[in-house]
């Protein structure tokens, strides 16, 4: 899909989407769990698809009804053999595995080429260790074996992704576990979301001094909750207001756990000219911020390093679109400069590649210039409405054509 953003003074309310990082973490819960459990603000964008398509998989049976989902969970030890289609979602592919190994039988976990060749080398190194069968290709991953517990070593700057799908899995083991890990800790806010999220359910989770200690032959309880808006996506209406002004955003918490919360703060430093700006946190927020950074005075960003390994290779694509706009961006290995310059409308399409961030970021510049922007069905993976909600805050936006 293709669209076509005309320059435009955007203005209103906007109530940001539910949070996807949020939504995962209450689905699984619930699946885990003994009885019947209501999960309510649910938005079904294709990573949330993904999990609870998984999910189903592993036995749990699961009612959507609008944005309400009610879900029976299935007993995680039950032996099944079982295929998960992850799609490209890697929040899916990662808090599945440890799920995997709960049962004895053979589960294949597949996606797309772009998500099997982000990080998997943490489950990886379990496997090999606990002597697990670990068979992985290009798009797809067999596995069979049962998890075991023990110290779990973990590099922390790897992603937080590692850490949340073990601490789901652990609590339901026989014994008890340890994981440690390996300084630096990046993500954190997002392993604090999991940990909240289990003890909503019933677990208890303790932290230590370099990790997590969890107790074995615990239970998941049926749970009634709501998913909270999302920061992460609602930063790119943050970064319209920051740039156009007349713009509120609302059904946001703001004593939420979520790490990209911070983007109102990281906005107004970049507006005011403030540099460096550290994202090892945050690293979703990096395509809109460079947009920012592109539009006010440029910014020095640090702890970049892992947005190699994302939907896309968001710094080097970033620098690619935003130079059509006129903006140069000097990459390092884990520092981004967006230099200040002055922008200028496009004279060719940008291109969303397959990255949903990449593509809204690109929007919320569009609007200011115009622009054509390629690929754009990419939103389906996390935000389906966004380019309705443009038009709401008085954006014209053109939608047409399917990509082939």
């Amino acid at each position: 899909m293709k669209v076509r953003i005309l320059p435009s003074k955007p203005r209103g309310e906007v109530t940001a989407p539910p949070s996807k990082s949020m939504a995962h973490r209450m689905l699984i819960c619930s699946a885990l769990a003994e009885g019947e459990s209501v999960i309510r603000h649910i938005a079904l964008s294709e990573d949330i698809s993904a999990t609870v398509d998984c999910l189903r998989a592993l036995g749990a049976d699961i009612r959507i009804s609008g944005d309400t989902a009610v879900i029976r969970g299935a007993d995680p030890k039950v032996e099944r053999t079982a295929e998960l289609f992850c799609r490209e979602s890697g929040s899916t592919l990662r808090f599945m595995i440890p799920l995997c190994l709960l049962s004895e039988g053979e589960k294949t976990l597949s996606g797309s080429e772009r998500l099997f060749s982000r990080p998997l080398s943490v489950y990886e190194e379990i496997c090999q260790k606990q002597g697990i069968r670990y068979e992985r290709g290009e798009t797809s991953l067999r596995i069979e074996g049962r998890l075991q517990t023990g110290v779990f070593e973990i590099p922390g700057d790897i992603s937080s992704q590692f850490i949340s799908g073990l601490l789901f899995a652990l609590p339901l083991l026989d014994g008890d576990s340890e994981i440690r890990l390996i300084p630096p800790v990046e993500s954190k806010p997002y392993i604090d979301m999991t940990v909240q999220t289990l003890r909503e359910f019933g677990i208890r989770i303790e932290e230590t001094k370099n990790g997590f200690f969890v107790r074995g032959s615990q239970k998941y309880s049926c749970k009634e909750l709501s998913v909270e808006g999302d920061w992460s996506n609602a930063a790119f209406f943050e970064a319209m207001d920051t740039i156009f002004g007349d713009i509120r955003v609302t059904g946001l918490r703001e004593d939420s756990l979520q790490g990209d919360k911070c983007c109102k703060i990281l906005l107004k430093k970049i507006k005011n000219g403030e540099s460096p700006i550290d994202i090892r946190d945050c690293p979703d927020l990096a395509p809109i911020l460079f947009t920012a950074a592109a539009v006010f005075h440029g910014a020095v960003f640090e702890g970049t390093k892992r947005l190699k390994v994302k939907e896309s290779d968001r710094a080097q694509v970033m620098r690619e679109e935003l130079s059509k706009f006129g903006a140069k961006m000097i990459i390092e290995e884990d520092r981004v400069t967006v230099e200040d310059t002055v922008l200028y409308a496009p004279t060719e399409p940008l291109c969303g590649h397959n990255d949903h961030r990449v593509v809204m970021s690109l929007s919320v510049l569009s609007v200011l210039f115009g622009a054509e922007i390629e690929g754009a069905d990419a939103v389906r993976k996390s935000y389906p409405d966004f380019f309705s909600k443009l038009r709401e805050l008085n954006v014209e936006v053109e939608e047409y054509g399917m990509d082939q």
